[in-house]
């Protein structure tokens, strides 16, 4: 997982949006996303998706309907995020947050690709 983008962002807010489905987060930067549960699910960073090394990252399908159950302190750097589905593994730094906010056009459109290819569903 790469964590590129400059120096480390801090989050001035971090709110989860149940019915939505939505992660609201701001940073200091000045910069806010609405991070879908759904996506945040499929761009889990732990090794149940990202894998163990560079190209082992799996599509992972049938996550429409995902929700975050609930969100854990890791230290002062990061989260983990707890999926209805029972996923619990990835630690989402506030950097890779960051740069999943940042990357989400370009990131959706490559997994709705790679699920089309896999004859997956969302």
């Amino acid at each position: 997982m790469s964590e590129s983008g400059g120096s480390a962002r801090w989050p001035t807010e971090l709110r989860l949006k149940r019915a939505e489905k939505i992660l609201d987060i701001t940073y200091d930067d000045g910069t806010s996303f609405a991070l879908p549960a759904e996506y945040l699910r499929v761009e889990s960073p732990s090794a149940e998706v990202q894998g163990h090394g560079p190209g082992q990252k799996q599509t992972v399908g049938g996550k429409a309907q995902v929700g975050i159950a609930q969100i854990e302190p890791v230290g002062n750097y990061a989260v983990r995020l707890v999926f209805d589905d029972g996923h619990d593994t990835g630690i989402y730094s506030w950097t890779y947050l960051h740069q999943l906010g940042r990357e989400h056009d370009s990131r959706w459109a490559r997994y709705l690709e790679d699920l089309a290819k896999a004859g997956l569903t969302r």
